[in-house]
């Protein structure tokens, strides 16, 4: 029996399912270009951006969204098939450092130093 998670009211993922949306690396891969994205992307688009088969690529997009890691945004009609476009839906602290990416994006410099005793 597949594992699911179980998006959260606001449309982002609970822990649980980020966890298993994160466990492999060619998801992790998609999600890091999904970040790096300045619009929504196809998993075509992925597929030759990450130099890997379609079929691999859209079945792990298809995990992330069961999962509540990416958001499906827009469709378009393309040779007799639909097209979809994902854009990212992480947004926990922990799961952004996991892909590699700064939590606090957006951030004026660094963190503050700690001071002690």
């Amino acid at each position: 029996m597949p594992e699911t998670g179980v998006p959260r009211p606001d449309g982002g993922a609970d822990d649980a399912a980020l966890l298993v949306a994160l466990r492999h690396e060619l998801r992790r891969r998609i999600l890091r270009e999904l970040f790096e994205a300045d619009q929504p992307v196809s998993p075509r688009r992925l597929a030759e951006i990450l130099r890997e088969p379609l079929s691999n690529v859209s079945y792990h997009v298809r995990v992330l969204d069961d999962h509540g890691a990416v958001e499906l945004v827009d469709t378009k009609p393309v040779r007799g098939s639909m097209q979809h476009f994902y854009t990212p839906a992480v947004e926990a602290p922990w799961a952004l450092a996991v892909l590699g990416l700064d939590p606090d994006q957006g951030d004026d410099g660094p963190p503050p130093a700690e001071v002690g005793p």
